[in-house]
């Protein structure tokens, strides 16, 4: 160890927190690089555990019984990272789902 104290903490040059905060403006344009990205959207309908036994047993026409029930929210996934809770709704014959909440990062 030298006996050169060198720079201590208060003498290191920092930003000023007293001062104004600055704001600045975002627009879509900003994300233009990201807009190609492909990302991947899941939306869990609800889920259930089963016996491999039963899982076998399983063929076409089969029901499982998930722990959700009609009505309830939905979770929607990117990237497997919950970002939000929607409702599932019917547009001309397909499936869909409509965002009813964000889901704050935590």
């Amino acid at each position: 160890m030298s006996n050169d104290p060198g720079l201590g903490l208060e003498e290191m040059d920092a930003p000023d927190r007293d001062g104004p905060e600055q704001v600045v403006e975002r627009s879509a344009s900003d994300l233009e690089a990201v807009f190609d990205v492909p990302v991947r959207i899941s939306v869990v309908l609800g889920r259930t555990r089963i016996p491999v036994s039963n899982l076998l047993k399983m063929d076409v026409g089969t029901v499982v019984e998930l722990d959700r029930q009609v009505g309830e929210a939905v979770e929607i996934f990117v990237n497997e990272r919950l970002v939000a809770r929607g409702e599932i709704v019917l547009v001309e014959n397909r499936l869909g789902v409509t965002m009813t909440e964000i889901v704050k990062a935590g």
